[in-house]
């Protein structure tokens, strides 16, 4: 828990400044409720070519909420920093629910994973953003490095199996 701390405090020691200040909680603001990558699924949903990839992501993004938001967080009942610090000031309203996982980096490592294994030049925007919502969490004082580090694992893992498994079975010969 040391190191958590340590990077936690470094990160505001090293980017604190009236800029990220003021850009990290839009940032944040994207990944809230899984936001931008729910309106990428959707609008994938759109296109014929890239149907399957935005249902899939949809999928996903429905099992982390399940999976990290509904069960891990509530068996590890993971305080916040700034639940801990409350000398810290807030820039973002504070979060009500539980700490591990990061929720924003779980949705965005799915979105990230699942759209990235069905086109790799798609990642290079998706997985930067990802990582910028990340570390968002972690400069606005609301997540511990290894919360972050618990929804990128859960995230890429839920993204990489849906992704597996919801291929194979769109492959599947249909019957009837």
């Amino acid at each position: 828990m040391a190191i958590d701390w340590a990077i936690l405090n470094g990160i505001q020691d090293v980017f604190g400044s009236s800029f990220m200040d003021a850009v990290m909680p839009k940032i944040t603001l994207l990944g809230e409720y899984g936001f931008i990558w729910i309106v990428l699924g959707v609008g994938l949903l759109f296109t014929k070519k890239h149907r399957r990839i935005g249902f899939l992501v949809l999928i996903g993004l429905l099992l982390g909420l399940i999976i990290g938001n509904g069960l891990i967080k509530n068996l590890v009942q993971r305080p916040r920093p700034c639940w801990i610090n409350q000398d810290f000031t807030l820039l973002i309203p504070n979060p009500k629910d539980y700490s591990f996982p990061s929720g924003h980096t779980q949705a965005a490592a799915i979105a990230a994973t699942m759209i990235t294994l069905y086109k790799r030049k798609w990642g290079t925007v998706v997985i930067p953003l990802a990582v910028l919502i990340a570390f968002s969490r972690l400069y606005l004082y609301v997540h511990f490095p290894s919360d972050i580090l618990g929804g990128a694992v859960t995230g890429i893992t839920i993204g990489c199996v849906t992704y597996i498994v919801g291929n194979k079975i769109a492959a599947m010969p249909r019957r009837g």
